[in-house]
This record gives structure tokens, C-alpha cells and sequence, in this order.
């Protein structure tokens, strides 16, 4: 039962903050972000914030900045609309799965399958 909670302020948290960043944060270190995914921990004292950044890597690193500032910020926001007893700290990181992926991808196409040897088939 807890686990489908928290799976529902995930999603929740997700929705609010992709919207909050977009239409409420102002800093021009945030340039555009997607929030792909948020993880709340099991008592629910702290949130990690999963964003993909459009751009280089030094493009990132602000971003990130940026959103770290902002986020004291997005709690309060996040109070006010949450039916929560207490909005979990935010922390935002870099989302790698797109990287992860690659990189799977490339060690299975070097995977080399040998070809099975052709049986002639037994004839009677």
C-alpha cells in the first residue's frame, strides 16, 4: 500500500515540478529542462529529481546550479498544492538512463553470436 503512495507523489511530483520550472522559475541559469522521473524516499523527508538538460555538459552543471537555488523556492510552491504533511527537500540530479542505454547497446552490438553449425539432417 505505502509503495503505491509513494509511486502516486512520485508522478504527482513529477507533473507540478515539470510545470513549476517552466512557467515559475526565473533564474537564467535554468535553461530547458525535463523533469524524466522523481524518487521520493520512504519517509518522504527528501525527494531526488531526475532532469535532462538540453545542451553541453557546462550548460548542465548550471542548470543544475539553477535549479538547486530554486529549489527552497518549489517546496513552497509544491506546500501549497501538495495534500502532503510535509513537502520532501528536493534534490536535483543529472538523468543518465539515456547514457546507461547507450552504452548497453553498444557492449551487446560487440557481442559477437557464433552462428550455429548447420546439421545435415538425418534421411531414412
Amino acid at each position: 500500500m505505502a509503495s503505491r503512495r509513494l509511486a502516486r507523489l512520485n508522478e504527482q511530483l513529477k507533473r507540478e515540478l515539470s510545470e513549476m520550472i517552466r512557467t515559475q522559475v526565473r533564474d537564467p541559469r535554468v535553461g530547458v529542462v525535463t523533469v524524466t522521473g522523481v524518487e521520493v524516499a520512504s519517509d518522504l523527508g527528501s525527494a531526488r529529481v531526475f532532469v535532462r538538460v538540453i545542451g553541453d555538459r557546462a550548460e548542465l552543471v548550471e542548470t543544475l546550479a539553477g535549479l538547486e537555488a530554486a529549489a527552497p523556492f518549489l517546496r513552497g510552491l509544491l506546500g501549497r498544492v501538495l495534500h502532503v504533511r510535509r513537502v520532501p527537500e528536493l534534490r536535483f540530479r543529472e538523468d543518465r538512463s539515456m547514457e546507461h542505454a547507450r552504452r548497453i547497446e553498444q557492449v551487446l552490438s560487440e557481442v559477437v553470436v557464433p552462428e550455429e553449425e548447420t546439421r545435415p539432417e538425418d534421411s531414412e
